[in-house]
């Protein structure tokens, strides 16, 4: 019997609810161990050199000292287009810090698959300006 193939859709739908529960074992689980995570991309304060955060270690960081900072953390993804190993989500993620102040960040957000159900790559279009404004 056939084993199902995971797609990059299904990888990010896993990502999306682990973050959301703050399950931080199954979100880290998802990354195969030479992925990058760029959230957003290109420099800001949560990646001064605009880099990413590239491994199991660096993501680990990523984790506490983003999602793992925040109340809750809901995904609305509006449209969701699959290529390849490939999808790119079109959406807003609601965020509620402690203390319950929210933000809504809208972008594109794309993860790319290493074809055996592991994320190779997270990418996060949204500008944090927006946010902070």
């Amino acid at each position: 019997m056939e084993s199902a193939v995971v797609t990059a859709r299904d990888l990010a739908r896993r990502s999306q609810a682990a973050a959301g529960v703050k399950d931080r074992a199954t979100w880290l689980g998802l990354f195969a161990d030479d992925a990058v995570v760029e959230d957003p991309i290109g420099p800001s304060p949560l990646c001064p050199d605009g880099l990413g955060h590239r491994g199991t270690e660096a993501i680990a960081g990523f984790y506490d000292t983003v999602i793992g900072q925040v109340e809750r953390m809901r995904f609305e993804i509006e449209r969701s287009y699959l290529c390849g190993d490939e999808v790119a989500d079109v959406g807003t993620i609601h965020i509620t810090m402690a203390g319950g102040h929210t933000v809504q960040v809208h972008g594109v957000f794309t993860y790319r698959s290493d074809g055996a159900g592991r994320l190779v790559a997270l990418r996060a279009f949204w500008e944090f300006d927006s946010i902070v404004a």
